[in-house]
């Protein structure tokens, strides 16, 4: 089996592209995809509802869909990449392929062993401020005169730090990513997600962006439609029970949500060299979805779709795997099902189904 994750917010001609590349590298396997489902890693709410992600990635390639419990996807790099390759390893993933700027492996493992054994520390970079992508850039450089700061490359020694924390046999392989993930610059067929979304916040044609199926289960939604909820739950609670806040952000942002009036005008009066336009706004996420300050752990397997061969070698590997199939929805974790039930407080429609199968 070959694993890829993904946001697919939304899919794009660049995912289209991943997955082709990667049935024509191993045109025999099983490709299982790792979804994130609704609400995503940098702060975002997905354009596309997660079991529409998962129809179109079935119809271009996809055998397998399994979701990123929320409670990985939201958080920080290391975790959601832990998460993500964790479920891989419980499926008995062989290969994991995965966009790279650098397309260097051997530098990247490099980078990652050096994290894994605790050689590079980044914590003096993030006492000055900087977010930790950059101190993560700014350490490497200087531990190892290695010049990395491209946000797939960072990600992609996410994984390979998560694949050796759990000892697994998983073979990383990387493809050759040439658009720049934030871009706000469309001006081919395969652009960068960031601009793409820009573009549906405008109201401009993304047709040429897309495959066609996209355009069929698109939202223009973002964190701002959820202004109001986040706004009543900083007035009303107490913050630092949720992950990454603590005392002196939770008044901060007490003392400014009645100045602003939307997500940008409130991480503007907020963001400063400790607090940073992202980790603001996966704070936001935090608050909005609830969690809490804990040590989260994958405890079961959901899977949102398949095709004949997915589920055959579901059928084929279940015995050997520890944890949990869930297939119906209802059976999920209660924190689960919270987080898509505040995302469907915006669309007005909670989706309760079992997997979706294409023939």
């Amino acid at each position: 089996m070959v694993g890829i994750i993904g946001e697919y917010n939304p899919f794009h001609n660049g995912h289209l592209y991943h997955i082709k590349k990667v049935k024509d590298m191993f045109p025999n396997e099983i490709i299982c995809l790792i979804l994130v489902g609704n609400f995503l890693n940098r702060g975002d709410v997905s354009v596309v509802e997660k079991y529409d992600k998962t129809k179109i990635a079935l119809e271009y390639g996809v055998d397998l869909v399994v979701e990123l419990p929320t409670s990985f996807a939201i958080q920080a790099a290391d975790i959601y990449a832990y998460g993500a390759i964790s479920l891989l390893n419980h499926l008995k993933c062989n290969y994991l392929v995965f966009g790279s700027e650098s397309n260097d492996l051997e530098i990247l493992n490099k980078i990652a062993d050096f994290q894994v054994n605790n050689l590079i520390d980044i914590k003096e970079y993030v006492k000055k401020g900087y977010n930790y992508p950059t101190s993560l850039s700014l350490a490497i450089k200087k531990n190892l005169n290695i010049k990395i700061n491209s946000p797939n490359d960072l990600l992609g020694i996410s994984y390979l730090k998560a694949i050796k924390q759990l000892n697994s046999s998983i073979k990383p392989i990387t493809i050759k990513r040439t658009n720049d993930y934030h871009s706000l610059e469309a001006t081919n067929h395969i652009s960068s997600a960031t601009s793409i979304r820009q573009l549906i916040k405008e109201n401009k044609d993304i047709q040429n962006y897309v495959p066609n199926l996209t355009l069929k289960y698109i939202k223009n939604i973002d964190l701002n439609d959820f202004y109001q909820i986040i706004k009543y739950k900083i007035m009303t609670d107490d913050l630092t029970k949720y992950q990454d806040i603590d005392f002196n952000f939770a008044n901060l942002l007490k003392k400014n949500i009645n100045k602003s009036n939307n997500i940008d005008e409130l991480i503007n009066n907020v963001k400063s060299k400790n607090y940073t336009y992202n980790k603001i706004k996966r704070c936001l996420v935090h608050i909005l979805c609830c969690l809490d300050k804990k040590e989260y752990k994958i405890e079961y397997i959901h899977i949102l779709g398949f095709n004949s061969k997915g589920k055959n070698y579901l059928n084929k590997i279940k015995k050997e795997i520890k944890l949990p199939l869930i297939t119906n929805y209802d059976k999920l974790l209660d924190y689960q099902l919270l987080t898509d039930k505040i995302y469907a407080l915006i669309n007005n429609d909670i989706k309760i189904i079992k997997p979706i199968f294409k023939n």
